[in-house]
């Protein structure tokens, strides 16, 4: 059976001939019996000569950091919708030590095919920008055709498991002392044949243990594949339109390792949907997540969590379904944060080519308004086929900027359209106030607009240097490690909770730091990006501010907590009050 192409590949090139002629540690004062100054950035970070002087610069150093990951689409020239999807990158501390080691997700041959096996990727932190491979040390050589993953605490035991998504069936990886081992049977996953996607993990109860929702893309077996192509003589990769929608499955967890699928009984059963990235939020304030979807050709979805183990589906009534002139997009990445320090968390989620960067402004009453087609941010995404996109401060200013990572499906695109690309730049995007973005992605230097068949991303402290460095996956090629080398004078404060009568890694509490001059708030989740997973620990850019007035936490349980005069330049431990 052949099937069509997308129409949105034909309009590009159209799109494009128009834009070009018109278009020591530091102590905490007051301190807490349950706080505790961790980390601090000096007893671990060697000087670069090479920093520049207050310009903000994200070199690739992914050579010397002896990450040498290359991922595996398994293809053996079918050109099968898998293939197409990529890898995502998780950045956990596996093993308490206070540095994010990196988790690659990788794709295998397609069983009885030919081809190279292939495992996931695990690179330990050994301080200093340097990493090594030890995926069999920690019993992480799976060999499994995954996507997407999330790291946490899923048993409360002190140690951060991992759930992955993957073509066949999804892995819960329990981490038991420095030792992964799989128990995803044990635990109650579905054992049916399914393509999955991103993962978040969430306390959707507040019953102190961490549920687990994963995305499905659509119905696709490798019997069921289809025919397509481009120009009616080879076979092209097939767009989501050709497939039956899936939906989506929640687990809910009962503890003792053990979950149940509750996609129904929730409220979270969308057979319908071909959903690809997912982010946790509390959209209107009332303490309970909510989950905002990001769905390729289809609307996008955003739950509203009813606060009794049940969600109601709320995107069309919200405006973040669809498109200013009410299409579906072909949505991938997204995340969610108040970017605008109004309080209240907005989303934004990368499309296909010619459909722009979406950027959803939450009015508050559950409302969002997209401002990405009026803005700096749609004009320059226009053309770019976005995957990844997440919020981070990364020049430490205090507010959120974009990073936007983009690359197109087929090779062959630039045979029909000339003026696309199969491989594109990542983007960066400062955030200016006012909820202006404007592009500086020039100005970061040119390691990071190197074009790359981009899919996953993250971001992290990755040598613990106080800045935020980025992690970037491709669809069939090397992955890349970007070292944020700003040294501006401006100062930051990290957090790391531990939670008590809350799940221990503290997802779901709500973060606000005041400094005289801005009062910022971040809610600690999984999720968001594509794929992937950025660091967990709360992040504040405090710009020349050496103090924070107040750190205020209000976790998941109910509790409230709140630190004074905290010094910058530090990671805090603090611990939920018995």
């Amino acid at each position: 059976m052949q099937h069509g192409v997308d129409p949105r590949l034909i309009a590009a090139l159209a799109v494009a001939s128009c834009l070009t002629v018109a278009c020591g540690e530091r102590a905490v004062h007051a301190p807490t019996a349950n706080t505790e100054t961790t980390r601090d950035s000096s007893a671990r970070t060697e000087p670069t000569a090479d920093k520049s002087a207050g310009k903000p610069l994200f070199k690739d150093v992914t050579a010397s950091s002896g990450v040498d990951f290359v991922h595996n689409t398994g293809g053996f020239g079918k050109k099968w919708l898998p293939e197409t999807l990529g890898p995502g990158v998780v950045l956990f501390d596996a093993d308490g030590d206070g540095r994010l080691d990196i988790l690659f997700l990788n794709g295998t041959r397609f069983r009885g095919h030919p081809g190279k096996s292939t495992t996931q990727a695990f690179y330990r932190n050994l301080g200093h920008m340097r990493f090594a491979d030890e995926t069999r040390q920690w019993g992480l050589d799976l060999e499994a055709y995954c996507l997407g993953g999330a790291a946490g605490d899923l048993d409360n035991d002190g140690d951060t498991d991992l759930y992955l998504s993957c073509v066949g069936t999804d892995h819960l990886l329990w981490n038991d002392g420095g030792v992964f081992h799989d128990g995803s049977r044990e635990a109650g996953l579905s054992q049916s044949y399914e393509l999955g996607a991103s993962v978040a993990l969430l306390d959707a109860d507040h019953d102190g243990r961490l549920d687990i929702y994963a995305t499905r893309y659509v119905r696709w077996t490798p019997e069921s594949d289809l025919y397509c192509t481009l120009d009616g003589k080879t076979k092209a990769f097939c767009t989501p339109e050709s497939y039956p929608g899936a939906s989506p499955r929640y687990y809910h967890n009962l503890g003792g390792r053990h979950f149940e699928d509750r996609t129904r009984q929730a409220g979270l059963f969308a057979p319908d949907a071909k959903s690809l990235g997912v982010s946790v939020l509390d959209l209107d304030g009332d303490t309970w997540p909510d989950l905002a979807v990001a769905d390729d050709t289809q609307p996008n979805l955003l739950y509203h969590n009813r606060g009794d183990g049940t969600f109601e589906e709320i995107g069309v009534a919200s405006g973040m379904a669809f498109s200013e002139s009410g299409v579906a997009r072909g949505a991938m990445g997204i995340d969610a944060a108040d970017y605008d320090r109004t309080g209240r968390p907005s989303l934004v989620i990368g499309n296909f080519a010619n459909e722009m960067v979406a950027l959803y402004h939450n009015e508050g009453n559950r409302l969002f308004v997209d401002f990405g087609a009026t803005s700096e941010l749609g004009r320059r995404t226009l053309l770019s086929l976005t995957f990844a996109t997440f919020f981070f401060d990364y020049d430490r200013d205090g507010w959120l900027d974009l990073l936007i990572a983009n690359g197109h499906l087929d090779p062959d695109i630039e045979k029909v359209q000339p003026n696309v690309r199969y491989a594109e730049p990542t983007q960066l995007f400062r955030n200016a106030g006012k909820g202006h973005f404007e592009e500086v992605t020039d100005g970061a230097g040119g390691d990071l607009a190197e074009p790359r068949v981009s899919r996953g991303a993250a971001w992290g402290d990755l040598d613990g240097d106080g800045d935020l460095d980025v992690v970037l996956t491709t669809c069939g090629g090397p992955a890349a490690v970007f070292e944020n080398r700003l040294d501006d004078g401006s100062h930051w404060l990290q957090l790391h909770l531990v939670g008590q009568a809350s799940n221990r890694d503290g997802l779901g509490a709500e973060v606000v730091v005041t400094t005289p001059a801005a009062r910022q708030q971040w809610r600690v989740h999984t999720g968001g990006s594509y794929l992937s997973q950025s660091q967990v620990d709360p992040f504040f850019g405090l710009g020349g501010s050496t103090t924070a007035q107040s750190v205020e936490i209000r976790w998941p349980s109910g509790k409230t907590q709140k630190l004074t005069n905290v010094a910058a330049d530090q990671t805090v431990t603090v611990r939920e009050p018995e």
